[in-house]
């Protein structure tokens, strides 16, 4: 087995996130900043009369963790369980995204996005990583 790479989050040598907490740490972290980016742009722009506060699309904060996810993918090695695993994940945080902006709908699109990007997030994250694993090991 070859040197394992250093830095956060952990990876091991074939450069997958080793820990879900370090995962769900790095993607959790992401939407905050993707949601912190969102909340100046349109305070700027409702600032300078281009519409009003809170009118940007909230699910624009699951862009940082989408690429996580998208690294953590590629690090896989190709095959159906990679595929399988992340069309499951997506799915399941897709549907649940869009239930939680159902159940909200009356907030801002900020605030409702933000939010459907965090059941996103959190939901891929708990399918992807277990599935992918269990189906790599099921796979061969």
């Amino acid at each position: 087995m070859t040197e394992q790479q250093s830095g956060f989050p952990r990876r091991d040598a074939e450069g997958r996130i080793r820990t879900l907490g370090d995962l769900l740490g790095v993607a959790l972290a992401g939407l905050v900043i993707g949601v912190l980016a969102l909340v100046l742009f349109d305070w700027a722009f409702a600032l300078v009369g281009s519409g009003d506060f809170g009118r940007a699309n909230g699910w624009l904060a699951v862009i940082l963790p989408a690429w996580l996810f998208w690294d953590d993918f590629r690090a896989w090695q190709f095959g159906a369980a990679r595929v399988v695993a992340a069309l499951l994940a997506a799915a399941v945080g897709v549907v649940a995204g869009l239930v939680v902006a159902g159940l909200v709908a009356g907030l801002p699109p900020l605030a409702s996005g933000a939010l459907a990007a965090t059941a996103f997030t959190l939901c891929y994250v708990v399918v992807w990583f277990p599935g992918v694993r269990w189906l790599a090991r099921r796979t061969g």
